[in-house]
């Protein structure tokens, strides 16, 4: 079984509720996301929270992201009914967003299910001027491509959005790696892939493409003011998927999308 709060608390019988699902099995990061969905202010909607039960402790790749579906599908269904909406919370295109799209319950109901990629990039999208690129700051090298090719499979090849993505930067870290190594050392790291990516020119928006990035914001703030100076580095937004996720689906919930 996940780390799942099961039941609802009675004062919460006619709130809306969504679940943030972190497939992985690394709890700590899913402590982490609480302080970014707790800020929103949300209050008519309860927000409950998932770790993958077992598995893969970092999704590093996309066979650790095939593998946790195997460790979160089954004690999921057991909650699907519960919730208004859904947000898977690992930087891919994660194979549990179109799965739990498909499960009866969620479909019959057209209940609303996203990944923090999707979240992020749609956001990004909506955030920069006309003139400006959106890209990202993620973990190991391999996520370049990945992401890359993702990223321009959802906005859709040669579309006018796939040509506002500026590419990816890593910072050769893994997701546990963020919170285990040596502060310094991730600062240094997340600084100088974000000031790579920066020099790709005219990028308005950078996402965190990591779950276990939340709460970085600030060292990617203090990258772009130290590559661009005060004013221009204040300008660049920082998009959180998790942020942008919670927002997304309130959105949809409260209009019904």
């Amino acid at each position: 079984m996940g780390e799942y709060r099961h039941g609802r608390n009675p004062r919460y019988s006619k709130m809306r509720s969504i679940l943030i699902i972190n497939p992985n099995s690394t709890s700590q990061m899913t402590e982490g996301l609480k302080p970014l969905v707790d800020a929103l202010q949300f209050k008519d909607t309860a927000h409950e929270y998932f770790t993958a039960p077992s598995g893969p402790k970092s999704i590093n790749n996309e066979d650790d992201a095939r593998e946790s579906v195997d460790h979160c599908l089954p004690a999921l269904r057991q909650a699907l009914e519960r919730h208004d909406g859904f947000l898977v919370a690992c930087y891919s295109q994660h194979p549990l967003v179109p799965l739990l799209k498909e499960e009866s319950v969620v479909k019959a109901a057209r209940k609303p299910v996203t990944g923090i990629f999707e979240a992020s990039v749609s956001t990004s999208l909506q955030v920069i001027h006309p003139d400006e690129k959106f890209g990202i700051v993620s973990t190991g090298k391999v996520w370049e491509d990945i992401l890359s090719e993702a990223t321009v499979a959802f906005l859709g090849t040669g579309s006018e959005a796939s040509k506002r993505f500026a590419g990816v930067e890593t910072t050769g870290l893994t997701a546990t790696d963020l919170h285990d190594a040596p502060a310094e050392e991730v600062r240094k790291r997340m600084k100088d892939a974000v000031k790579r990516l920066l020099k790709k020119g005219s990028v308005g928006a950078i996402c965190l493409g990591c779950a276990g990035m939340a709460g970085m914001d600030q060292m990617v703030r203090e990258a772009c003011i130290e590559e661009l100076g005060e004013v221009d580095g204040q300008r660049v937004r920082v998009v959180d998927g998790v942020v942008a996720g919670v927002a997304w689906l309130e959105g949809a919930i409260r209009a019904g999308y």
